[in-house]
């Protein structure tokens, strides 16, 4: 089995002053290529300490990918680590040199001096292509490993492991075989309880179950090789015992509605008080889900908790909606009053309202997304034909009412 080792540079990465994204997409997208990372390590701008650690790490591993520090300033300081590592000097790349220079005329402008020191890269070092920015990456071998130095911005970094990395790995390494991963998001269960409406499954031999959370959805992947017989139908098995969970297969929940939104050629108004504004917002993500979401309005006011009707008055929101901007359908949430929220579905075939309480204690923002997620499930479920009030183990239903349209 391959060894595979990541190592981040930079003290704000190392403190916590910015979340390591660029790890967590590269371990995903190295296990489903067939190469998956066995060790992760961040080290600060510190010289020594670095350059010690690029000698370890190629002792242990056959690949390292090496991300951050090599732009223009001082404490960027990757390219002299590595030489270091290596006993090798730095020298000048004349061909990145004009590279360079040619991003900052397209730019009109000239190159600050500072940014030679990108060109300057161990001796012997591979230049890795950066059509995006002014940092060249590098690979070079160092004891049983290949090294592969890349720059920490994450659309750069992104583009240079998909047209310079991967491909040299692939070559150098094809008996690694790339594996397809099925996937589906789920809404209202945790990942013990998926686990546990899991567990009548057997597992078919060369598969392998994950999770990913990320409130409010859980995403269930199974990796297995492309020509695996049996991978696609327990890829099925899964997502009927998870039924009423599953929210999209194989896409996000937004694409899932904006496609059958699209499809059946209609549009969508949406009235928000306690989510002000969230699932307007989330109906933006992508091409047919903003072109079918055609109004949103943010209500203000205050919850009377004396006198106060949920049901009535997100009903009475959504079908409101609905008339007012002439859209075949609506959604609505009113006030949160004592930990309840009412949400409403209004369509032409009638009207759903229900009231939902968290069963945990979710800060502000976490509370208005589960309760957006409960809106958009309703008319996802409306749409699919299945009951628009479904069952959530994350969730308490306090209330439920539904008028039918009088034709």
């Amino acid at each position: 089995m391959l060894q595979i080792a990541m190592i981040s540079t930079g003290e704000e990465v190392l403190h916590g002053d910015i979340v390591d994204t660029n790890a967590a997409w590269l371990s995903r997208l190295f296990f489903e290529q067939g190469f998956a990372m066995t060790r992760r390590t961040t080290v600060g701008d510190q010289l020594e300490i670095l350059a010690e650690e690029l000698v370890n790490a190629s002792l242990r591993n056959d690949i390292v990918i090496v991300n951050g520090g090599l732009g223009p300033t001082t404490d960027d300081l990757t390219a002299q680590a590595a030489a270091v590592a290596g006993d090798l000097g730095l020298e000048q790349s004349d061909y990145w040199v004009e590279q360079m220079l040619l991003k900052y005329q397209k730019l009109g402008r000239d190159m600050p001096k500072t940014n030679l020191k990108q060109a300057m890269l161990p001796e012997g070092a591979e230049l890795l292509e950066n059509p995006v920015g002014t940092a060249c990456g590098f690979a070079m071998k160092l004891n049983k490993a290949t090294l592969y130095f890349t720059p920490g911005v994450p659309s750069e970094f992104k583009k240079m492991v998909h047209d310079e990395i991967l491909p040299r790995m692939k070559r150098q390494h094809p008996e690694s075989s790339a594996l397809r991963c099925h996937r589906f998001y789920t809404f209202g269960l945790s990942e013990s309880g998926i686990g546990e409406s899991l567990t009548a499954l057997n597992l078919p031999e060369g598969c392998e179950i994950g999770y990913r959370s990320s409130l409010p959805f859980i995403e269930v992947k199974l990796f297995a090789d492309k020509a695996h017989q049996y991978a696609q139908q327990f890829h099925q098995q899964m997502i009927e015992v998870l039924a009423d969970h599953v929210v999209s297969i194989e896409q996000s929940l937004i694409e899932n509605i904006g496609q059958r939104l699209a499809a059946d050629n209609l549009t969508l108004t949406v009235a928000e008080q306690f989510t002000s504004g969230y699932v307007t917002n989330w109906m933006q993500d992508t091409p047919e889900s903003r072109a079918q979401c055609q109004q949103g309005w943010i209500l203000a006011g205050q919850a009377d908790e004396s006198n106060s009707d949920q049901l009535a008055a997100a009903l009475a929101m959504a079908s409101a909606a609905r008339e007012r901007s002439q859209t075949n359908v609506a959604l609505a949430s009113g006030m949160c009053i004592d930990g309840c929220v009412a949400v409403a579905l209004a369509t032409p075939q009638g009207d759903w309202a229900q009231t939902v309480k968290t069963k945990r204690e979710y800060g502000h923002n976490a509370h208005r997304t589960m309760i957006a997620t409960v809106m958009l499930d309703m008319l996802r479920r409306w749409l699919e034909h299945k009951d628009v009030l479904g069952e959530y183990g994350s969730l308490e239903r306090t209330g439920e009412i539904f008028l039918a349209a009088h034709h």
